[in-house]
């Protein structure tokens, strides 16, 4: 998100004048709303990272944990969820406008607006599951055997089952 809003704070006039069909001088309310937009998207992305958890907001590093349940990190889902719809939002209304006008900005907007939002959605999809992560070895214990059998592992089941 910060890629998106170095155009604006950068170069409003540029942005103006690729958007716009006669080419002018951006007015200074045009530039103050790219700016504030450029700041907004700023910080939109810096609470969506903080949110997720992925920056560590506690100072030990004597339990960690990982996952939904991670105390550090309770609001990951819904900001990965808001974000996701953030860009849906945003690639559904540059995709309008490069049909209505047939810029190319609006087009880049869209396609970059577009691969946002699928990873957001592939992400509450399919990184949200609370898996079954064994202990012991880290292996996720939902995995079955099909088409390969685990001999070793039968035979110290066998073994159990026999006691």
């Amino acid at each position: 998100m910060i890629l998106q809003s170095i155009p604006l704070l950068s170069s409003p006039t540029m942005m103006v004048t690729m958007l716009s069909p006669e080419v002018r001088e951006s007015t200074p309310l045009e530039v103050y709303f790219s700016r504030s937009l450029g700041f907004a998207v700023i910080t939109i992305g810096l609470l969506t990272v903080l949110l997720t958890g992925s920056i560590p907001l506690k100072t030990s590093f004597a339990d960690p944990s990982s996952g939904l349940e991670d105390p550090t990190a309770p609001y990951a889902l819904p900001a990965l969820i808001i974000t996701a719809t953030y860009h849906a939002t945003v690639s559904f209304y540059c995709y309008t406008m490069w049909n209505e006008t047939g810029n190319f900005g609006f087009g880049i907007a869209t396609i970059v607006g577009t691969i946002l939002a699928a990873s957001g959605v592939w992400c509450v999809l399919f990184a949200t599951s609370d898996g079954r992560i064994s202990r012991k070895t880290g292996a996720d214990k939902r995995t079955s055997g099909f088409p390969f059998k685990n001999v070793e592992a039968d035979k110290r089941k066998a073994g159990k089952k026999g006691l």
